[in-house]
């Protein structure tokens, strides 16, 4: 009897004991469980097995029972569910006390540890109580790997609301369908995956997670003057690689200066006469652009009412062919802003001018069929050619041009990889200040939903094959059709083959770049051998099934950034200057820069001294803000927008650093505000850690019996998170401890 309470004793000892000292028993493995190693019949997964819950906190077998539990475990392994597998020993087991109670209740997760062999075995006990599945974690990632693939085949369509695509909605039906996507043409109150929007980021305010097809600010920033003083800014870092933009000037505000250097150049060469294109700012599809020789021939309407517009130098020898003036479209993604990804469509359009060009003289200045390769213009031209074929007509694929161009021998590749320099120079030109429009619309910790863009690129090559810069439009047209004369004063619209070639293959591959499928969830590191509750494992397997599946063409969009990083991330400077902007707004949605924000940016990055007082800082302010004021008509909020805070940096890194060159200038002093930056959060990261060594203390002075009753009142608690509360609280545990010694 004495026997037998000791051994029980021992079984109870051992039970408690488990969860500290598993790993210090030097049990073997098959004494700590009945069964080791379960047939491959009982299960899929050759570590899994299966066991029933009775009993099991209450039974003890000895080894010749364990010995006929296997044998039952071989002769009855045809059963899926486990019903004829042995009960789990409890002597010398590993299974937990609390394991042990909680056995039988529905839904309770079991872990096993098995000595000897560093495997864990999970499982969950049905409703019933009777039947549990325990897996390896050896092959917990593979069992969730084949949990990916069948979710992959159940996987739900991606949902795409259309109720805002306007005129792109054709070929954006054709997209879905081809991907087997689902649309809601009506929109609906559940949130979709993506919305697809005609104009604007707020066609629908609604919005708070998901992804959009605009970025907020996108129309406002390449707008003509916009656009125009974003890449001017970067030529002024960087002349020689800004060089594909035609020189601009500002109307009304810059009229007298263009005025000057036009009168300036003519009277140094009087064989020089340069024709000059005026574009109004906010005019699209050709509306009211026109081709002038002297200022005095601007259309300008004196006063408040004068237009704003943009007047540049005319690319007077383009490259021809057929003896016919062309333009490329050229199709960009902004995948993201934050990292920024940059795609170009492998495909484009050219669109051809319909009278056969000549150099501009006082003549033919206004033949806009002749100059403007605009295609609503020239749609309503006698010789505009509607064709079927992709290389023949006024409207051809850009891939048909190139073919043309190479036959004469001319170097495709390096007309296309300065292609893509100038479609990633100009995005790296606008960046700056769409972050300050996103942040404005979307501030960090706001729900809202990401974006990604398509953008129209307008570039003119010249005849030496140079690629310039015309414009970009924030809505390219996306129409798959066209509007035909049927009969005398009938139109409609008819399909156009090279239209639907093109914008349904950017549009279908724009939508798979940004299927939230394809998107790689966080994963953190198994461990234990396996993954954890609540982990996802990689979804690279869910997406190449689906691809497999679907057998869609390769995508037409490649990726030019980040690919191209080394090449042109020295060119982001100004995207720098915009982030120490936005740290300073202070108030979230703001996009301008008060007097107080200003002199916080100047203080805090020690940028003052005695030639230089805050004084002279808010003198500075003031002129700046001033001027820019006036120059921005539409300037809804006063302050100091990202352009002018631009213009007041280099106003700064000019008087800093003065024996060097703008751009060293510019990236000396970012490199000082970016280093005080650093340095001013080390202090507060340190301050942080001193605060919580406080505490600690007080409660040391406790231990030794010297007790502080104000410490657990609400308002000494309040007071210790100021600096002067920590250092007497550090000073006061000495005096306490030397008392204490004597």
């Amino acid at each position: 009897m004495s026997d037998h309470y000791v051994k029980v004793k021992v079984q109870l000892e051992q039970m408690k004991s488990f969860g500290e000292d598993a790993e210090k028993e030097g049990v073997d493995a098959e004494e700590q469980l009945a069964v080791s190693s379960p047939p491959a019949s009982v299960s899929p997964d050759p570590s899994s097995l299966t066991t029933t819950g009775r009993d099991a906190s209450n039974t003890s077998i000895t080894g010749k029972q364990r010995g006929k539990g296997r044998s039952k475990v071989g002769k009855d392994d045809k059963n899926s569910c486990g019903k004829h597998v042995p009960d789990l020993s409890l002597h010398g087991s590993v299974i937990s006390p609390h394991v042990g109670r909680n056995l039988n209740r529905p839904g309770h997760e079991r872990t096993l540890h098995i000595k000897g062999t560093g495997k864990i075995l999970q499982g969950k006990s049905e409703n019933n109580g009777n039947c549990v599945t325990i897996h390896s974690s050896k092959n917990i990632q593979e069992a969730r790997h084949e949990d990916g693939f069948k979710l992959a085949r159940k996987r739900r369509p991606v949902t795409v609301d259309t109720a805002k695509a306007k005129t792109s909605l054709e070929a954006l039906k054709l997209s879905i369908k081809q991907l087997k996507w689902k649309e809601f043409p009506l929109g609906r109150r559940a949130a979709c995956d993506i919305y697809w929007h005609g104009v604007s980021f707020h066609d629908n305010e609604n919005i708070v997670s998901g992804q959009v097809n605009k970025f907020p600010g996108m129309i406002e920033m390449l707008r003509k003057i916009n656009m125009s003083r974003a890449v001017r800014t970067m030529q002024e870092l960087f002349p020689e690689e800004y060089d594909f933009y035609p020189r601009s000037w500002i109307l009304p505000e810059e009229y007298q200066q263009f005025s000057t250097q036009i009168r300036m150049v003519k009277e140094n060469d009087a064989t020089l006469n340069p024709t000059f294109i005026v574009k109004p700012d906010g005019g699209s599809q050709g509306d009211g652009i026109y081709l002038i020789r002297d200022p005095s021939d601007l259309k300008l309407m004196p006063g408040s009412q004068a237009k704003q517009a943009v007047v540049q130098e005319y690319i007077h020898k383009p490259l021809l062919i057929d003896k016919l003036k062309f333009d490329i479209r050229l199709y960009v993604l902004i995948k993201s802003m934050e990292p920024l990804e940059i795609y170009i469509a492998k495909e484009g359009l050219t669109r051809f001018c319909t009278e056969p060009y000549q150099e501009p003289s006082q003549k033919n200045l206004s033949h806009v069929f002749m100059h403007l390769t605009n295609y609503s213009l020239n749609v309503h031209s006698g010789n505009f050619v509607h064709s079927d074929s992709q290389s023949t007509g006024s409207k051809r694929t850009l891939s048909s041009v190139l073919y043309r161009l190479a036959a004469k021998g001319v170097d495709i590749k390096k007309v296309w990889s300065d292609i893509i320099a100038l479609v990633i120079k100009t995005v790296i030109a606008v960046v700056p200040e769409l972050k300050v429009y996103y942040q404005a619309d979307i501030p960090p910790g706001k729900p809202g939903p990401t974006c990604f863009q398509i953008l129209g690129f307008d570039i003119l090559l010249m005849k030496n094959l140079k690629p310039v810069l015309l414009e970009v439009n924030s809505n390219p047209s996306m129409r798959i059709e066209h509007e035909q004369e049927v009969a005398p004063g009938v139109f409609e619209y008819v399909p156009s083959p090279v239209d639907e070639e093109v914008k349904v293959s950017v549009i279908r591959d724009t939508l798979r770049l940004m299927d939230p499928g394809n998107k790689k969830p966080s994963i953190s590191h198994p461990r234990g051998g396996g993954f954890e509750h609540g982990e996802e494992i990689p979804m690279e397997a869910e997406t190449q099934e689906r691809s497999q599946d679907e057998a869609l063409p390769s995508l037409c969009l490649k990726q030019v950034y980040p690919k191209y990083t080394k090449q042109f991330n020295y060119l982001r400077l100004v995207e720098r200057i915009a982030v120490l902007f936005i740290r300073f707004l202070g108030v979230k949605g703001n996009m301008r820069l008060g007097p107080t924000a200003f002199r916080t940016f100047i203080r805090t990055c020690k940028l003052s001294n005695s030639n230089f007082t805050m004084a002279s800082v808010d003198i500075l302010y003031i002129d700046i803000t001033r001027r820019w004021s006036g120059a921005v008509a539409d300037s809804r909020e006063a302050g100091m927008g990202l352009q002018a805070f631009v213009e007041a940096f280099f106003h700064l890194a000019g008087r800093r650093f003065k024996s060097l060159a703008m751009r060293e200038q510019v990236a000396s002093l970012l490199e000082l505000c970016e280093a005080q930056l650093e340095s001013q959060s080390g202090v507060e990261d340190r301050r942080s850690v001193s605060c919580s060594r406080a505490l600690p203390r007080a409660n040391k002075t406790q231990t030794l019996g010297l007790t502080n009753p104000q410490l657990n009142s609400p308002a000494p608690l309040r007071r210790a998170a100021s600096q002067d509360y920590r250092l007497h609280q550090r000073l006061k545990p000495r005096t306490l401890r030397a008392n204490v010694e004597n």
